[in-house]
């Protein structure tokens, strides 16, 4: 008879575990739609964990101009700059939508990365993951129409391509702040949104919007 073969899973991070016998360095910040977490130019002293809810990170230049460099989601980490000696916010982060978010002081989380194994695994996969996504974001800003790069932050959005089920409806984003992830105008984004829901690409419903995995045709088109 064959042995079995044994597969050893490391432990999982739960959150809510962790909040159970976290230390006074850990607190859960509950954020509405469009209030800050912080923002640029604030201290960074803290690293944040998305429990649930959508996040915008927002830069703004000294000639005013304002950029979205990234949408974090459950599950995301952001501030981590504070770890390799950033000491003031680069970026504003802006709910998108209600969040429930967990901010880890900076020393607190330095020993927990020390302590926790699954933790540290779970930090070492985001960072790898963001690295990724910032050169996927690069070629996406330097190869693709305009209209390409709407697709995908939208099925960004809904995480397609993700492990999990899509979210498929999102929390409704505004066109003006579409046009600063995509870098182009609002017009042109509200020109491509009407043809997406015309051709049954995403559907308005209320508040939110359904994105549909039909969308990646847009994507994979050349």
């Amino acid at each position: 008879m064959a042995a079995t073969k044994k597969t050893n899973v490391g432990p999982v991070f739960d959150p809510k575990v962790f909040l159970a016998k976290a230390s006074d360095g850990t607190t859960i910040v509950k954020c509405r739609n469009r209030e800050k977490v912080f923002a640029q130019g604030d201290p960074a002293d803290a690293v944040y964990y998305i429990n649930s809810g959508k996040v915008k990170l927002n830069v703004v230049s000294h000639q005013g101009k304002e950029a979205v460099v990234a949408i974090l989601g459950t599950g995301d980490f952001f501030g981590e700059g504070c770890l390799a000696g950033q000491t003031l916010r680069m970026a504003s982060a802006i709910a998108l939508s209600d969040c429930s978010i967990m901010r880890l002081a900076k020393n607190e989380m330095i020993r927990v990365l020390r302590e926790e194994p699954s933790f540290s695994e779970m930090f070492l996969a985001h960072m790898l993951t963001h690295n990724i996504k910032i050169e996927e974001d690069l070629v996406d800003h330097l190869f693709n129409s305009s209209e390409k790069r709407l697709a995908r932050v939208l099925l960004l959005m809904a995480n397609f391509g993700k492990p999990g089920q899509p979210e498929i409806v999102i929390p409704k984003i505004s066109q003006e702040t579409l046009a600063e992830i995509v870098g182009t105008t609002r017009s042109r984004v509200s020109f491509f949104m009407n043809r997406f829901r015309k051709l049954g690409f995403v559907e308005y419903s209320g508040g939110s919007l359904a994105v549909h995995s039909s969308l990646l045709t847009i994507v994979l088109h050349d």
